[in-house]
């Protein structure tokens, strides 16, 4: 049996004449000797009735003061694909080829039972091939499998995969039914060089390595998801992104040995991003205060980029929408250090805005801390951070608790340097990266933009620099021309 997982986006399966597109390449596939699988994601876009951000909007509006269980949420997001799969499957018999809703859970996607981002455990293809087996095409909701059965769920709990999970669906089949290729089909006809809002004139790469998708990928290239990238390269499946709406060949991703690699394949951005630099004279005390600092970041499952520790301090970036919950955690938090006898501190206080107090565990640090000079303690002393210049309610609350109180020491508040509206451009490259003085060439090429780069970093793959908001689309638009992408189509 030759399969096909042929997965279609929400843009993809938005109107009645989109999906008679759609479904007529899952036709044509079929007529070539495949057995199709399709994968399909929820109809539309936000503000779409049944668009997935348009669901959660319903659940989330019922009362804002109330915040849906993350149990409740997965369960209504999941109806926008089930009815997106119900749709697809009417629109393949009205053209005479029998068709099978099911969802992820019927499908057989087992997951962690982690609501909201689930991730795949194993695959139970059974029930698909009985499907074909019959003759018949299975249209499987993207995005959602079932909990791994447990005492608290018999028949598994519906979870969702996160954003972009449909293309980890579709990849996820691919690799248990052994397809012969996975298609992921956008509303453009490929991977490009860079966004198009950014670069209209940004070539179609025709053939890439699983590296450079993953890469491009995990730097926000929005045309795949970083885990179907992932699942796609460690069982090496054929995989295309293809457009629905023309014929065009698309980009054909391989392995790394079927083609000459390319200096550089692609510049990339990110999303809304603000960067965070903690400057203070923490001498001995700083592993205390970051270990403190990262501990309640992944307690809260805070995305950290652009990680930079130094003497002096430390900083990274992370997305726009986390930082009301940022300044939530840290913004006011007071870090109590052992005192010159060793003795070990293990609370954190948090003052409320009423001047009240409350109390949460922290781990107990050994050992004899410096003071800011880096010398040894004299005395017992307290750190107090706060997020940005201008002091929070939360932290004049702080403040006013900590005032005259002795057991507190020395206090030592940290100010954090807030800077918002920024974003990462990645240059996405693997050949170019071992060539000596390319670094100093990203440089000057933005240096002759006047465009300020605040933070970089660095990886096997990529270079990322952290700029403006307003700067990234023309600093994505000098590399794109600095490293002459506009003429690469392929390896």
């Amino acid at each position: 049996m030759r399969i096909k997982v042929m997965k279609f986006g929400g843009t993809s399966v938005a109107t009645p004449e989109l999906r008679l597109l759609a479904a007529r390449k899952v036709v044509i596939a079929k007529e070539r000797g495949f057995s199709p699988v399709v994968v399909v994601s929820a109809i539309g876009r936000k503000g779409a009735p049944y668009a997935t951000d348009t669901l959660l909007s319903m659940l989330a509006d019922v009362d804002p003061l109330v915040p849906p269980e993350p149990r409740e949420m997965d369960l209504m997001l999941c109806c926008g694909e089930i009815m997106s799969t119900c749709v697809f499957a009417q629109t393949l018999k009205s053209l005479g080829h029998p068709a099978s809703a099911m969802t992820g859970g019927q499908a057989g996607l087992v997951t962690d039972s982690t609501f909201g981002k689930a991730r795949i455990l194993e695959v139970l293809p059974d029930d698909i091939l009985k499907v074909l087996n019959r003759g018949r095409i299975p249209v499987v909701c993207g995005f959602q499998g079932r909990s791994k059965a447990s005492e608290d769920a018999v028949y598994g709990e519906i979870t969702t995969l996160g954003r972009g999970g449909s293309d980890t669906t579709a990849c996820a089949l691919g690799a248990a039914l052994g397809a012969e290729a996975v298609e992921i089909y956008t509303n453009v006809d490929g991977v490009k060089t860079a966004d198009p809002a950014f670069v209209p004139e940004a070539p179609t790469l025709r053939s890439m390595t699983y590296d450079e998708v993953a890469e491009i990928a995990h730097q926000g290239g929005k045309v795949l998801h970083p885990r179907a990238a992932e699942i796609a390269m460690k069982f090496s499946i054929p995989l295309w992104v293809k457009c629905t709406q023309t014929e065009e060949q698309g980009t054909q991703v391989e392995g790394r040995g079927e083609r000459p690699g390319r200096d550089v394949t692609a510049i990339t951005h990110t999303g809304k991003m603000v960067y965070l630099q903690f400057d203070a004279p923490f001498g001995a005390d700083r592993p205390q205060i970051e270990a403190k600092v990262f501990q309640l970041m992944a307690e809260n499952d805070l995305n950290l980029f652009l990680l930079n520790v130094r003497r002096e301090g430390f900083a990274f970036a992370l997305p726009r929408k986390q930082l009301s919950l940022l300044k939530e955690i840290l913004d006011g938090l007071v870090i109590p250090i052992e005192d010159e006898k060793g003795r070990v501190v293990t609370q954190v206080v948090h003052a409320s805005a009423d001047g009240g107090e409350t109390e949460s565990p922290s781990p107990a640090w050994r050992g004899r801390a410096g003071d800011g000079a880096g010398n040894p303690a004299s005395g017992p002393r307290t750190y107090m951070l706060q997020i940005g210049l201008a002091g929070s309610s939360e932290v004049r609350a702080q403040e006013r608790m900590l005032k005259g109180a002795e057991r507190f020491g020395e206090i030592r508040k940290c100010v954090a340097a807030l800077t918002e509206n920024c974003m990462v451009v990645s240059i996405v490259a693997h050949a170019g990266l071992s060539s000596p003085g390319v670094y100093l060439r990203v440089m000057e090429c933005l240096h002759r933009g006047s465009i300020q780069v605040i933070q970089t970093s660095d990886s096997r793959w990529s270079i990322s620099l952290l700029v403006t908001e307003a700067d990234a689309p023309r600093a994505v638009r000098l590399l794109h021309g600095e490293f002459g992408l506009a003429g690469v189509t392929s390896g």
